[in-house]
């Protein structure tokens, strides 16, 4: 029987890389570098975490499709990119994922204790990724031996759609038999998380630390100053407002704490 409730947050929908494990989602940007370098494409990692969140594919296309990209492929291939060129980034994307995800996979700090408290008072625990399922096989059992698991997790290749189309929301809405939207939070480190979450009729949430938009490795963000963190997150947490985030989490820590005051606006 689907659960009706409508008085307090039923589902929370988490991202993985960047929000619950791979703290600033380095594996995708590392391996996208290197295998747009085996193309000839010297982006930045700024411009290769511009769409981080997408579906890999869909990624692609977007850095083809900017002008950096129409004039690297030009200029290394002698002609326009097309739909074949995107298979052959994404399948050495792919290949050269499966060999390191495991080894980047580990679990952000505070990530199982803050989802052991929302399964205590009753959240279920969806997630969508923008990564294929058979590349979410070795970090689903990386995260499992560090104490986190899920209840579901919809990828694009099963779904059939990507962010920020909501439909992945929606099927892991489906398999937990959670309704209406406003019971569910999609929380995540990417804008495009941000509007997968808003297009699906949910509360979008932005977490902080370990995230994309504020674009550190733990050993970067290690070395940072109190001075130098502070403003950085108030860059990043600036970029969740303006793409439509509802609230902006230091960590995954402060979740728990914040479902209660949804709870309230529930109610």
């Amino acid at each position: 029987m689907m659960n009706t409730k409508v008085h307090s947050v039923q589902m929370i929908v988490f991202d993985w890389a960047g929000t619950t494990v791979d703290f600033g989602s380095r594996a995708p940007l590392q391996i996208f570098e290197k295998t747009f370098q085996h193309f000839g494409l010297e982006f930045t990692l700024e411009e290769i975490a511009g769409p981080m969140g997408m579906e890999k594919k869909d990624h692609i296309r977007t850095l083809l499709s900017t002008e950096e990209g129409t004039t690297f492929w030009k200029n290394t291939q002698n002609r326009d990119w097309d739909e074949n060129d995107v298979e052959r980034i994404y399948d050495l994307f792919e290949a050269n994922l499966k060999m390191v995800v495991q080894d980047y996979s580990h679990v952000i700090e505070g990530v199982p204790e803050a989802v052991q408290k929302l399964r205590e008072s009753g959240v279920k625990i969806g997630s969508t990724t923008g990564y294929s399922s058979e590349i979410m096989k070795p970090i689903l059992e990386q995260a499992r031996l560090e104490g986190y698991e899920v209840d579901c997790c919809v990828t694009p290749d099963i779904c059939g759609f990507s962010r920020p189309k909501p439909f992945m929301v929606f099927e892991c809405m489906k398999r937990l038999q959670v309704y209406p939207p406003k019971n569910v939070i999609k929380v995540g480190d990417t804008l495009v998380d941000i509007a997968e979450g808003k297009n699906a009729g949910a509360w979008s949430v932005g977490v902080l630390t370990g995230s994309s938009v504020l674009g550190f490795s733990k050993e970067q963000y290690d070395k940072l100053s109190s001075g130098e963190r502070w403003y950085a997150k108030q860059v990043a947490q600036q970029k969740f407002f303006e793409a439509g985030a509802d609230f902006v989490i230091d960590s995954i820590a402060d979740l728990p704490e914040l479902v209660k005051k949804i709870d309230e606006k529930l109610r």
